[in-house]
């Protein structure tokens, strides 16, 4: 009997659609052909988030910019609320779950107002607790969070507070994550997945992982020490220009993951006898006798 759950692959599209609507759709279907159960964008508001000398500074890296400002960058990448709703839309007429992460209340109040089964807090903006607020009192689906540059007394602060209104073990799903793109192996900690397991395994309802490295060797060692959910950015081409592309898989990669998960999930189980069928025609065969 397999006493693991059925993993579950997010395709984190995030902003590699470059702004371009087509390419979003496009890697939505990707993803699905792929065998990922969600794909996953970003909603944010760049005039709540930023500062005006945010907005108005010059893109730190000139070659991933898409506008003169950082500010004029973020707003190119953005889709608004009724994109967002249309490609929720093809998402699931195709067969693949649509969800979306969200950087502040505006982008929150939006997304819920989709409905989708669960909305992503980043890394970044998981101490906002009026835009926790929101998602906890104003909406039904589950919140997913990750903890990323989170220290441990934020982490219980955050399964705390959804504790205050019992609904942490029904709705939470905490993910261990690095915040680094990409990040190199030595520190993507995998056994911080023990530390949420063993500090929330009966408290929240249940634990992801969320990686920015290359490879997907350790996605799997991530999901046998606990994380039911994986989730990896994906591109289409990891020379687009763009943050996030160079930590991200392309088709080759997110199948490949997809189906070595599916294969460990199959293999995480007990003999079902001491000595299997596959394996008695061996024993008749090889065993030694006296």
């Amino acid at each position: 009997m397999n006493t693991y759950q059925q993993p579950r692959v997010i395709s984190e599209i995030g902003c590699n659609h470059m702004g371009q609507f087509e390419i979003a759709k496009e890697l939505i279907r990707l993803s699905k052909e792929c065998g990922a159960k969600y794909a996953k964008f970003q909603k944010r508001n760049s005039r709540e988030l930023l500062t005006p000398d945010q907005y108005d500074a010059p893109h730190p890296i000139p070659y991933n910019a898409y506008g003169p400002t950082y500010g004029a960058h973020r707003e190119y990448l953005e889709f608004d609320q009724a994109q967002h709703a249309e490609l929720k839309e093809y998402a699931e007429t195709i067969g693949i779950g649509y969800a979306t992460s969200v950087w502040d209340v505006t982008s929150a109040q939006e997304i819920i107002g989709l409905q989708p089964d669960f909305i992503k807090v980043p890394s970044a903006c998981n101490n906002n607790y009026e835009m926790l607020r929101l998602l906890r009192d104003g909406y039904q689906g589950e919140v997913h969070i990750s903890t990323g540059m989170t220290t441990q007394d934020e982490i219980a602060q955050l399964v705390a507070y959804f504790e205050e209104t019992g609904q942490a073990r029904q709705r939470l799903v905490m993910y261990s994550c690095t915040s680094g793109y990409p990040v190199p192996f030595r520190d993507i900690c995998l056994l911080e997945i023990k530390r949420i397991q063993e500090n929330y395994g009966n408290r929240i309802k249940e634990i992801g992982f969320s990686g920015h490295h290359l490879g997907i060797a350790v996605d799997v060692a991530a999901y046998t020490l606990g994380a039911v959910w994986v989730e990896r950015h994906f591109t289409k081409d990891r020379t687009w220009r763009g943050t996030d592309h160079a930590a991200s898989l392309e088709v080759p990669g997110l199948q490949k993951l997809v189906r070595d998960l599916d294969h460990t999930f199959e293999a995480l189980t007990y003999k079902t006898s001491e000595i299997l069928e596959i394996e008695q025609v061996q024993r008749e065969k090889l065993k030694y006798r006296k």
